[in-house]
């Protein structure tokens, strides 16, 4: 299923690819200002894909995370300041083991504003020397966002025991829940 981005009255959409939607999606569920976070695809040239076409890396798609935030209560670049924590930046179309363009680091920027922000944190990245390598991260118009099939949405919130999630999802909320303690919603 296709959508467009209709923003609700004083929020914001960012859309970002850093590897497995899954990671993206558990970490910013978390974050103080976020409202929803949606797994999708976006990026690609196949109207309506599905997950099994876009691992197949034929559909040119990325997995993505469509936020929708609060920008009176957090900005896109603290958006991006968690997203460049939680995800290797600098290897192209590759996060762990999950290899291939779906898995590519990306920006795709809703507004001049977004594409400004985005260059302008990577720039200033590479330029404190973070990584021994370049971040290699797309900064790309926003296209056609994708929703992914349901089983997708919320997957690590619904099934923290399966291995992936134990492994590869939890130590990235982990490090999220450490290094960004204050921007985190009250638990409870």
């Amino acid at each position: 299923m296709n959508s467009t981005t209709a923003v609700p009255d004083g929020k914001d959409i960012a859309t970002l690819a850093g590897g497995c939607f899954w990671c993206l999606e558990a970490v910013y569920d978390e974050m103080k200002g976020v409202d929803s976070v949606e797994s999708g695809y976006m990026g690609g040239r196949t109207p309506n894909p599905t997950y099994r076409e876009v691992c197949d890396g034929e559909t040119g798609h990325a997995e993505v995370v469509r936020i929708t935030f609060d920008p009176a209560i957090v900005s896109f670049r603290e958006l991006l300041e968690v997203f460049f924590v939680i995800h290797d930046p600098t290897t192209l179309n590759r996060q762990g083991n999950d290899a291939g363009t779906q898995y590519r680091s990306a920006i795709f920027y809703h507004s001049p504003e977004q594409k400004a922000v985005a260059e302008e944190v990577i720039a200033s990245m590479n330029a404190a020397k973070l990584w021994n390598d370049p971040i290699v991260t797309e900064v790309t118009p926003a296209s056609t966002f994708y929703a992914a099939e349901d089983y997708h949405q919320e997957y690590f919130a619904r099934n923290p025991g399966q291995p992936y999630c134990m492994f590869v999802v939890a130590p990235k909320v982990i490090k999220f829940r450490k290094e960004f303690l204050s921007k985190r919603k009250k638990s409870g």
